[in-house]
């Protein structure tokens, strides 16, 4: 079973490694909405793949590191593409 929760947030950030002239190298902002998703059984006693609290609790560091800030700021995201992104947080909340 997979179970996902939804977090948005608001970052600047600008791609230092694209061509001089692409509109991405310029300082511009995004919602980013970000997805975790679990898989796992579905728990004999509890019912569920894991408490949605547990998930939130696990992002809300993350949350208060990238939300309202510029993301080539945040150490390990100098080039934050969203794919970038993806893996910084996959790193950030592997077990």
């Amino acid at each position: 079973m997979e179970i996902f929760k939804v977090f948005s947030i608001e970052a600047a950030h600008h791609l230092p490694n694209v061509p001089a002239g692409h509109k991405c190298r310029r300082l511009h902002g995004h919602s980013f909405r970000i997805e975790l998703r679990v898989r796992g059984p579905v728990g004999a006693d509890s019912g569920w793949v894991q408490d949605f609290a547990d998930l939130g609790a696990a992002f809300d560091p993350l949350f208060q590191r990238l939300d309202h800030r510029c993301l080539n700021e945040v150490p390990g995201l100098e080039n934050p593409t969203s794919e970038n992104l993806a893996r910084w947080i996959w790193r950030e909340l592997k077990p």
